[in-house]
């Protein structure tokens, strides 16, 4: 039997327990939803005062050169880049995810058709995150089917779809629904056989799992800063585009600052060299310094230990489930071996929506996904085992009080 002296044991010996206090902790609440929006850091909300305080506030447009706006995209990516196991130079961040995809979809459809017309498929699963899967159907009306053509295969059967006409792979390495991790390198290695690209979508990946983008000989990736990497709401994303790639890119969202010389103001784009060719617009530096900050939080925390530290927690929160007798109501749908999921459980019920409210309602905060699971996310940044012990023992109370079952739930929010 697992008791409250096991979990506090747990926390004493944590080895990455000292990051817990780069984090404000909203007072009272128990947040197992990070892998939806992560909590604020010390370090952030001191940033954006800076920023907004001193650098906007006094330094005004000179804080462009002054404190470096201008390289915010560069140096952030250059610290998203170990956490995904990416070398120097192949990490920038920007935009978000949707509009990055549309950038790496076009530019691996390009590469890929330049030596292999006949290639026209981009190859994706019906559970894929909707956007990934909107992206192709956009890109599909632009192009026409002849040159971009959406074909769903299940996640189990993704790397024996791969055929002669598949130009690009689309696969999310944690599905968002059931926390499933897939084997992603096989993957790339099925698809390079085959003369086709990968594009990883690490959105449930980047700051939780061992990414190793470059070990993988990964195309290209692309990954949202709000989850796991706790850059702040609708903070920008990021991409990944393997160096061997760069000198033939060809992406079609151009813009000035991803031109070679942008304060030259010629009529004619002229890409920039490397990974900054990906840049369009003008970076949002508010969001994006609340991003550099955010990353800090990582610093001395081995990675290894932080993979570790989140199956530890998911294992904990199954197994109290299990002791609590709640399985009647909870039907896990992650799977049963920690090391084939993400850093989430995902549980199925009838009732998931009205659980997941009065959870909230107790201040243990999970979230809901359509049409009837809960899902609970685990940040090992700052989520203790404690945190687990009471979000059950919350869960158990919603459900033997019924609790769930109010008419109040009926309803449902905007969003869920």
């Amino acid at each position: 039997m697992i008791t409250k002296q096991n979990v506090l044991e747990l926390d004493n010996n944590d080895p990455i327990g000292f990051a817990r206090d780069r984090f404000y902790i909203p007072p009272g609440k128990v947040y197992l939803d990070g892998n939806s929006l992560g909590l604020m850091s010390h370090d952030t909300h001191a940033r954006v005062a800076e920023v907004t305080n001193r650098q906007w506030g006094k330094d005004a447009i000179t804080s462009w050169n002054k404190h470096n706006w201008i390289g915010l995209p560069q140096r952030v990516g250059e610290k998203i880049a170990p956490l995904v196991g990416a070398a120097p130079g192949q990490v920038i961040c920007c935009d978000s995810i949707s509009v990055n995809l549309f950038k790496t979809l076009a530019a691996s459809l390009t590469l890929v058709q330049t030596e292999q017309p006949q290639k026209n498929q981009v190859l994706s699963t019906p559970d894929n995150f909707p956007t990934d899967l909107y992206m192709v159907q956009g890109l599909q009306q632009l192009l026409g089917q002849q040159r971009c053509e959406l074909v769903l295969e299940k996640e189990q059967q993704l790397a024996d779809a791969v055929t002669d006409t598949t130009a690009v792979v689309l696969v999310t390495e944690v599905n968002f629904r059931t926390g499933r991790r897939l084997d992603v390198e096989t993957l790339i290695a099925k698809a390079h056989a085959a003369g086709a690209m990968v594009i990883v979508d690490l959105a449930h990946s980047a700051g939780v799992l061992p990414v190793d983008l470059d070990a993988w000989q990964a195309d290209f990736a692309v990954g949202c800063t709000y989850k796991y990497l706790n850059g702040g709401p609708g903070a920008p994303a990021f991409i990944y585009a393997a160096e061997r790639h760069h000198a033939k890119l060809q992406q079609p969202l151009v813009g000035w600052m991803g031109h070679a010389n942008p304060f030259e103001f010629t009529p004619n784009y002229s890409p920039a060299p490397g990974i900054s060719q990906f840049l369009g617009g003008t970076p949002p530096v508010l969001s994006m310094s609340a991003v550099d900050a955010a990353l800090d939080a990582f610093k001395d925390v081995n990675l290894g230990q932080l993979r570790f530290k989140s199956m530890q927690l998911s294992e904990l929160f199954h197994d109290l489930v299990v002791q609590f007798e709640l399985t009647s109501e909870l039907t896990l749908i992650a799977p049963e071996d920690r090391n084939q999921r993400g850093s989430q459980l995902s549980y199925e019920s009838e009732h998931a929506y009205g659980i997941c409210q009065a959870l909230i309602e107790r201040d243990v905060v999970a979230d809901f996904r359509s049409p009837n699971y809960l899902r609970v996310g685990f940040a090992p940044l700052y989520n203790s085992f404690h945190d687990v012990y009471l979000a059950v023992q919350a869960l158990a109370d919603v459900i033997e009080s019924k609790a769930h079952l109010s008419e109040r739930w009926q309803q449902r929010n905007a969003v869920t």
